[in-house]
């Protein structure tokens, strides 16, 4: 099924569940079959059929990255010289190993990935990228953009009405 007809197999209660589970994930199915006024049964069996279409990857608490003591969150920019399917494999392998790489995306543009990182300090974050990063072959840059302040994280996705 494509992308349009998967979000077309979605109707208005559907979407709102969808919508209040971002908003607090730990609403029970009966305050969502009343707010979606709907009984607990077909609610349950609705949540059930969105999680089984892949629609709700799973559920999880949001939490406050400073509160964790993760006060860097940095951007980098990352480039391969001569990318060979190893050493694109082996960054790939590397990134998904640590829980201090947030999200890795494959671009366009003028580099070959992007990267969101978290770390206690600089000193930690130094050591990320020449511990681990720089330990690659192949790759030829890495520019990292530090943030000053965060204006706004979501992981909240726009759900159509």
């Amino acid at each position: 099924m494509g992308k349009k007809n998967q979000l077309s197999a979605l109707d208005d209660t559907d979407r709102t569940l969808l919508r209040l589970l971002q908003q607090d994930g730990t609403l029970s199915h009966p305050q969502l079959a009343e707010q979606v006024s709907l009984s607990v049964t077909p609610c349950w069996r609705r949540l059930k059929r969105l999680e089984e279409e892949g629609f709700i990857k799973g559920y999880q608490a949001n939490l406050d990255r400073r509160k964790l003591g993760l006060d860097v969150l940095a951007f980098v920019q990352l480039s391969f010289g001569v990318a060979t399917d190893s050493s694109v494999k082996r960054f790939e392998d590397v990134v998904q190993l640590h829980p201090q790489v947030l999200s890795c995306h494959k671009v366009t543009g003028q580099t070959d990935y992007l990267l969101q990182v978290v770390a206690q300090d600089l000193d930690a974050y130094s050591d990320f990228i020449e511990n681990v990063l720089r330990t690659i072959p192949g790759i030829s840059l890495i520019h990292s953009s530090l943030a000053l302040r965060e204006i706004k994280a979501s992981s909240q996705l726009p759900v159509a009405a």
